[in-house]
């Protein structure tokens, strides 16, 4: 799965808008929709913060 479909399937898992994950990431939500649109990736920081959410909520497995 790409990372962009993570993404989207946190969002979907958390029943929460691109912009209020933008809100809980501290991005903009133009960038969570370039994520989940495969224009851009997650840099660094924002992957761990991604990564602690995948976590908390058992996305993946």
């Amino acid at each position: 799965m790409t990372y962009a479909k993570r993404i989207k399937k946190l969002r979907e898992v958390l029943i929460i808008t691109q912009q209020e994950l933008a809100d809980l990431l501290n991005v903009s939500v133009v960038t969570v929709n370039r994520w989940e649109n495969s224009k851009f990736k997650p840099t660094m920081k924002e992957q761990r913060k991604l990564v602690k959410l995948f976590i908390e909520n058992k996305i993946g497995e």
